[in-house]
């Protein structure tokens, strides 16, 4: 009887492990137009998920989109709960700022550099609050002109370090967008473009913008 009981003990422990180690990482990637865009055939959400897959780790995550259009900092704050915390996730990246800047010439509805802090800093505290692993990702461009005439490029590098500036204080990793983006078309735009060497539109993320965007994300993530 003992030795039965032993052997069930062994099995029940082995099955356990086996239910533990099937458990994938659940990460929601939260944002607006960018990442709503992230989960369609192409996007970086999907190529990030083909990149797991190219290491032979694709099993060990459940990637979830929760972006919404023309979404800033504070959309991010009050949906939160609803799209967020609601799906228990292990990893959350927070990819946010474009419209908090871009918003404030188009329509006069953007974010000012205080609220933007205060409410970022909002979301970090309520997802570490839950135990929750975040990654933050600066904006990365509203024009692709490399000689810093874009005409958003002195707030957007503003917003950028608030973000840099927020990962540092607060001990989290950073996918730094900004600077990718900015590096990859010194190499590649030597015609000065406005658009089309990683965006479609300046903002919005063409083939090889979701490619590079995946790649830095990844980089991030499996660390996690």
């Amino acid at each position: 009887m003992k030795t039965v009981s032993i052997l069930s003990l062994f099995a029940l422990a082995l099955g356990l492990t086996a239910f533990t180690t099937m458990q994938k990482k659940k990460v929601v990637f939260f944002g607006d137009s960018i990442t709503e865009a992230g989960v369609k055939p192409g996007g970086y959400v999907v190529k990030i998920g083909e990149l797991a897959a190219k290491d032979k780790v694709a099993d060990q995550y459940e990637l979830i989109g929760a972006g919404i259009g023309g979404n800033k900092v504070y959309d991010l704050f009050l949906r939160m709960d609803d799209d967020v915390l609601s799906k228990n996730p292990d990893i959350v990246f927070i990819y946010i700022g474009v419209n908090d800047v871009w918003h404030k010439r188009s329509y006069g509805t953007g974010t000012d550099p205080d609220k933007f802090d205060k409410f970022y800093t909002a979301i970090i505290k309520k997802l570490q609050a839950k135990n929750i692993k975040i990654a933050l990702v600066t904006p990365a461009v509203i024009g692709e002109r490399t000689d810093s005439s874009n005409e958003l490029d002195g707030d957007l590098n503003q917003y950028s370090k608030a973000v840099r500036n927020l990962a540092q204080k607060n001990n989290l990793p950073l996918v730094d967008l900004r600077k990718a983006f900015i590096d990859y078309n010194k190499a590649n735009n030597p015609d000065n473009k406005e658009s089309g060497i990683l965006t479609s539109d300046r903002v919005h993320l063409n083939e090889k913008g979701n490619q590079l965007v995946a790649e830095e994300m990844w980089k991030v993530l499996k660390t996690l």
